[in-house]
C-alpha cells in the first residue's frame, strides 16, 4: 500500500501559531518534487508540542491542501491507546489515507502489550495503520516476531522502522508477508532497507531534497543498484548534517535558510547552535540548494 518517499512534514511556525499559509506551500513543493506521500504530525513535525486542536489542525490542512493528489499518512501516536484511538478517528474523518502510530512511549510496555496497543487501534479504527519503531524516542524495541503478529491484524499494513540495525529489518522483511510495507525511518538506511527487500523511506531529508530521495529509491526500483548507490553518496553529508541535533531543529534551520518557512520552534526544542549552522550553510551550498 505505502511505497516510495512519503516526506515527514515540519510544521512551519509563525508567532506561537501554525503557519498555514506555509505549509501549504511545502505540501505543494514536495507534490511537485515527485513524492508518493505526505505524514504531517510526526517526531519531524514537533507533534510532542502540539496541542490537540494544533494537531488536528495541521492534519486538516494537509488533507486538504493535497487533494488526493497522494497519501495522506497522518502521525496519531500516544502512549495512551485511548487518546491514540482518538487522533486517528479524527485522521479517518479527516480524510486522511493512513495513520503512523510510533510504539508507547515512557510507558515501555512488554512485547504482548505492543502487540495489544496496536491491535486495539486498529480494531477500533479500522483505519490503515503504520507501526513506527523508533527505540532512541520511545525506550522500547518492536521485535520482529511481534511485528510478525501485527501483519497478521487486519489493518496494520507496514511499519516505518528505525531501529538503527539492519539486522533486525532483515529479519522484519524476512518473517513479514510481501504486502506488508516496510519502510525506512532513518534516510540513511534507506538503500540498505531496499535492498533486504523494503519499500522505501518516510523521510526527513525530503523536506530539503525531496527529487533526490524519490530518484534513489527509483533508481533502486528500476534495476539500477550503481546509480542508487551514487545518489546515497552524495546525500550522506546532508544525512549526517541534519542529525547533528535533534530533530528537527537542523531541519527547520535548513528550510529556514533556503527560504520556505520562518526560523521558529517550540521548546523545549531550542535553535541550532551556530557552529552547526556554518556546517548546515556549507553542505547545502555544496549540494546547490543555497548559494
Amino acid at each position: 500500500m505505502y511505497e516510495g518517499i512519503l516526506t515527514a512534514l515540519v510544521t512551519p511556525l509563525r508567532d506561537g501559531e501554525i503557519d498555514a499559509a506555509a505549509l501549504r506551500e511545502l505540501v505543494e513543493i514536495q507534490i511537485d518534487a515527485g513524492v508518493t506521500g505526505l505524514v504531517p504530525c510526526g517526531s519531524t513535525g514537533e507533534s510532542a508540542t502540539l496541542s490537540h486542536d494544533e494537531h488536528r489542525q495541521v492534519v486538516e490542512i494537509v488533507v486538504e491542501a493535497v487533494a488526493g493528489r497522494v497519501q495522506v499518512v497522518a502521525g496519531t501516536g500516544s502512549n495512551s491507546t485511548r487518546e491514540a484511538i482518538d487522533l486517528t478517528r479524527h485522521a479517518k474523518q479527516a480524510g486522511a489515507d493512513g495513520a503512523l502510530l510510533l510504539s508507547p512511549y515512557y510507558i515501555k510496555p512488554t512485547q504482548e502489550g505492543i502487540y495489544a496497543h496496536y491491535a486495539k487501534i486498529a480494531e477500533e479504527t479500522e483505519f490503515p495503520l503504520l507501526v513506527y519503531n523508533i527505540p532512541g524516542r520511545t525506550a522500547s524495541n518492536i521485535q520482529p516476531e511481534t511485528l510478525a503478529r501485527l501483519a497478521e491484524v487486519d489493518y496494520v499494513v507496514g511499519v516505518k522502522e528505525a531501529c538503527g540495525d539492519i539486522d533486525q529489518i532483515a529479519h522484519v522483511a524476512a518473517s513479514c508477508p510481501e504486502d506488508f510495507a516496510l519502510l525506512s525511518g532513518d534516510d540513511s538506511m534507506t538503500l540498505p532497507l531496499l535492498a533486504v527487500g523494503g519499500k522505501g523511506c518516510i523521510s526527513t531529508s525530503s523536506n530539503v531534497v525531496p527529487r533526490e530521495m524519490c530518484a534513489l529509491v527509483n533508481a533502486w526500483k528500476a534495476g539500477q543498484p550503481g546509480r542508487a548507490l551514487e545518489i546515497h553518496q552524495q546525500l550522506m553529508p546532508l544525512f549526517d548534517i541534519l542529525f547533528c541535533e535533534t530533530n528537527p531543529i537542523p531541519l527547520k534551520a535548513a528550510l529556514h535558510l533556503m527560504g520556505r518557512i520562518g526560523p521558529e520552534i517550540r521548546l523545549p526544542l531550542t535553535p541550532l547552535t551556530e557552529p552547526n549552522r556554518e556546517r548546515l550553510q556549507v553542505a547545502l551550498k555544496d549540494l546547490g540548494i543555497v548559494s
